[in-house]
């Protein structure tokens, strides 16, 4: 199956079968650095120049030829129009000019399934799904059938650690670094207690989660020191440290909560917020002291990939189904319920 992602930024091709993966070639795209932010218009020609290319090397690396392909899969949504369309046109192309089927793909199922490409993992287990657009609780009752049980209310997770690493001046003009990472790296040396940054929604009775007012209490701590003529610089990684607890704290919280709800022993971890190291070993620790089996995605297939794609791709055309020509693109579509 050759699978194909260009839901934002990343142009992606990937070959895979039921078991396993046979490349998996992520091209990042750089010329959003000096922007702070992606660019919608930038980000679809630069997938326009990058996509045949990405296509070769995957084919090639997989050793096989693209007529030896059973059929195809491409991200459908949700994500950036002018982007997806890119990734959408070119496996119509092909799956026309091949005579093979393809499928359509919702963008955060991929994601589900980056925890069963290569592995089996018995259902239901308890998905917390975070990124850069998107924080989400899902049960996966079955694959290809979810429960959505809480979302973010404003701000997704991902996004939270864009803006605040921004507001932190600690990401790169010269080249594209995750929020996330640059957060992490400089949390390093901070000290996670250091600053009582607000947990939103704590005494809720909900699964949902919010992170604009945590971003908000950092920007006006941030200005507070800025007024009070502190380096900025000095206090940086205390700033970071206790902003990444207060987030980690908040997912791991919400997911526990909507593990013992549902009285699930699986937990799964999904997304690009997914290689977030404490993020990981806090949920772990957590979901283990109770009993229950934690997975997590190998980091590779944390971020947006080709693979989790084309996996996805596979079980549903495993199962007969296959996409129409008259197939479109959304930039917002739901996860499928059964």
């Amino acid at each position: 199956m050759l699978g194909i992602e260009t839901s934002c930024d990343e142009t992606s091709a990937a070959v895979v079968d039921a078991t396993s993966i046979y490349s998996n070639v992520v091209w990042s795209q750089q010329e959003h650095a000096k922007y702070g932010g992606i660019v919608p218009e930038l980000a679809s020609r630069a997938h326009v120049r990058a996509i045949v290319p990405v296509i070769e090397t995957a084919l090639k690396e997989a050793s096989i030829e693209l007529n030896d392909i059973d059929g195809l899969a491409v991200t459908k949504g949700p994500g950036l129009i002018g982007s997806l369309i890119v990734g959408m046109n070119v496996t119509k192309g092909m799956a026309i000019s091949l005579s093979k089927p393809f499928v359509g793909v919702h963008h955060l199922e991929g994601h589900i399934f980056s925890n069963v490409i290569e592995r089996n993992i018995e259902t239901p287990f308890l998905t917390l799904l975070a990124s850069g657009g998107h924080t989400e609780l899902v049960l996966v009752e079955k694959l290809g059938q979810y429960r959505l049980l809480g979302q973010t209310l404003d701000d997704a997770a991902g996004e939270a650690f864009d803006k605040v690493a921004k507001l932190l001046n600690l990401l790169p003009t010269n080249k594209m670094v995750m929020g996330g990472r640059a957060i992490a790296e400089a949390a390093e040396c901070g000290d996670p207690q250091a600053i009582a940054f607000p947990r939103a929604l704590a005494s809720v009775d909900s699964f949902d989660f919010s992170f604009s007012g945590l971003k908000t209490a950092v920007s006006n701590h941030v200005k507070r020191l800025q007024e009070s003529s502190i380096d900025l610089r000095e206090v940086v990684p205390d700033v970071a440290a206790s902003f990444q607890e207060a987030v980690v704290e908040m997912l791991v919280g919400r997911t526990i909560k909507a593990m013992d709800f549902l009285n699930v022993s699986r937990v799964a971890i999904a997304g690009g917020v997914a290689a977030n190291r404490l993020l990981r070993t806090d949920l772990q620790s957590r979901v283990e002291q109770k009993g229950g089996e934690f997975f997590c995605p190998a980091l590779e297939l944390c971020t947006d990939n080709a693979a989790m794609i084309a996996a996805t791709g596979l079980f549903y055309l495993q199962r007969g189904n296959q996409s129409v020509m008259d197939l479109d693109v959304s930039a917002r579509i739901p996860l499928p319920r059964q």
